[in-house]
């Protein structure tokens, strides 16, 4: 394998789930926010179930198996895309980007309490405190400047975060045998159902949505792409590169997605929302560093970092 393949996927993973929420907010613009996110993983989940069909690995047979996979889809495809796309209609697609990043941080404190292995070390502390003062500094402002609106909205999506990070301790403590692929199809498809349905009862029919060209882009590109895509590459990289770097994506993906935020939709953070970021992304590398004793007095330090 080319030693450069991992840091490649790194950058092409990083750039995807970067442009996401860019595509989010460009896709909000002519379809609501329920419906959207229920389409993006019914068309995602297409692929998955194709590969399922034809591999056809064997299925979990224990009855507590099903109702884990179940319960973290709920959480982490209905509740979790319904309070982004609703909460990224409220505010800027950078913003929402920057506020998502808190769910490694909200993982960490998770983790201290679920994880025995995983205890909430000075580094980790540092770098949570750091970044609840980043989200205290930007809701302050939201309220402030942008208000009540834009702030619930804010609020949803760190809402979001704190309940896929909970989803992912849960995954963590009960699905170490389940093959990524099969969780991930039953996770999608169970979560994708509520979104579809919350949005037909408050949405409508979507065959009268406004679908403009910008729309089926959007809506294809996060579902093949955004999604399809996202995870073979994700799993891919799991098994060639360590966790400390992996961990490093949400902070490129989210100076990316300010960056795509300012230049396609000319979206603007005052010095309040990029103080709180800058807060929010310096505690999540402190937080992503992870420092063994091996590695602080052995002669290989490579791993620090």
């Amino acid at each position: 394998m080319n030693r450069r393949a991992p840091l490649l996927v790194w950058l092409l993973l990083s750039m995807i789930w970067g442009s996401t929420w860019l595509f989010i907010k460009i896709g909000l613009a002519d379809l609501p926010p329920f419906t959207f996110a229920g389409l993006r993983f019914a068309i995602a989940s297409l692929p998955l179930l194709l590969y399922l069909a034809v591999r056809r690995p064997p299925l979990p047979r224990e009855p507590r198996d099903w109702t884990m996979m179940l319960g973290t889809g709920l959480l982490t495809f209905s509740v979790n895309y319904a309070l982004v796309f609703w909460g990224e209609g409220q505010i800027s697609s950078g913003l929402t980007a920057i506020l998502y990043t808190t769910m490694p941080l909200f993982g960490l404190l998770l983790a201290h309490w679920r994880l025995p292995e995983e205890p909430l070390t000075l580094p980790k502390l540092i770098g949570v405190l750091l970044g609840i003062a980043g989200v205290a500094l930007i809701f302050a402002n939201q309220l402030r400047s942008a208000g009540p609106l834009a702030f619930w909205g804010g609020a949803a999506v760190v809402l979001a975060a704190l309940g896929t990070s909970y989803a992912n301790i849960i995954i963590k403590l009960h699905a170490k045998h389940i093959s990524s692929v099969i969780l991930t199809t039953v996770q999608m498809v169970s979560g994708l159902i509520p979104l579809l349905i919350l949005g037909g009862i408050t949405e409508g029919n979507p065959l009268r949505f406004h679908w403009t060209p910008l729309a089926w882009v959007s809506l294809l590109y996060l579902a093949l792409v955004g999604s399809s895509l996202a995870f073979v590459l994700l799993y891919w990289l799991i098994k060639h590169m360590p966790v400390t770097r992996t961990q490093l994506i949400p902070i490129m993906s989210t100076l990316l997605a300010v960056l795509l935020g300012g230049i396609v939709l000319g979206e603007q953070l005052d010095w309040h929302t990029g103080v709180g970021a800058v807060a929010i992304l310096i505690g999540l590398w402190l937080a992503s560093r992870q420092y063994r004793s091996a590695d602080l007095h052995g002669p290989d330090r490579r791993f620090i970092g």
